[in-house]
């Protein structure tokens, strides 16, 4: 599939700054949920540039310092675990993605928004349901904001030295499960999310 073609749409119409946005950690027991906002140049091409998910850990290494060298700009932003539990995992998305583009140093004309839901940010926006896989600039998104993610549970692990998050990012693996039951809900596990809830619900 050709990742460029909603770009080049735009790019026809007279804009030249497209911006891809797309979040990550949505489904994690624990941590931040990440946003990227990407812009990319008309012309730019990388081979190999696909959805992150779709892609090993060296990839996305290697695609990253790439992207983040040959955008015209880009941003990551998070919503913490209070925010989280506070507003629902939809809304802090949400959020975590118009902080993302609000911190962009260039205005994009265009917003790319991976899903169906568009977002609280004043701009003209496209949703596309899977556009981490359609669209050049969403996909650069998901690579930064995985990529950024991923390197800072290495950091948790050194904080909660009971848990592997450099392994399980915090999502619910079963690795994740067994270690919530020997030691417990830390600060930044999410607690509105059920299998954190039943362990301090067990505890009352």
């Amino acid at each position: 599939m050709d990742l460029r073609s909603v770009e080049r749409s735009y790019f026809a119409q007279g804009l030249d700054t497209i911006a891809g946005v797309d979040e990550v950690g949505r489904g994690c027991l624990a941590g931040p949920v990440f946003a990227a906002a990407v812009i990319l140049p008309c012309e730019f091409y990388l081979p190999g540039l696909n959805d992150s998910k779709k892609l090993s850990v060296k990839q996305r290494e290697s695609l990253f310092e790439k992207i983040v060298v040959q955008a015209l700009a880009y941003q990551v932003a998070w919503v913490d675990v209070a925010e989280i539990d506070q507003l629902n995992i939809f809304h802090a998305s949400l959020k975590a993605m118009a902080l993302a583009l609000d911190h962009l140093k260039i205005k994009p004309q265009m917003v790319l928004v991976d899903g169906k839901f568009k977002i609280p940010y004043d701009m003209p926006q496209q949703t596309l349901v899977k556009g981490d896989s359609r669209s050049a600039s969403i996909a650069a998104a998901s690579i930064v904001a995985k990529v950024s993610r991923d390197r800072r549970a290495a950091d948790w692990e050194k904080d909660y030295p009971g848990f592997s998050f450099s392994k399980h990012k915090g999502y619910g693996t079963a690795q994740h499960l067994r270690e919530l039951k020997d030691h417990g809900p830390t600060p930044i596990h999410r607690k509105s999310f059920a299998p954190v809830n039943a362990l301090l619900t067990n505890e009352d």
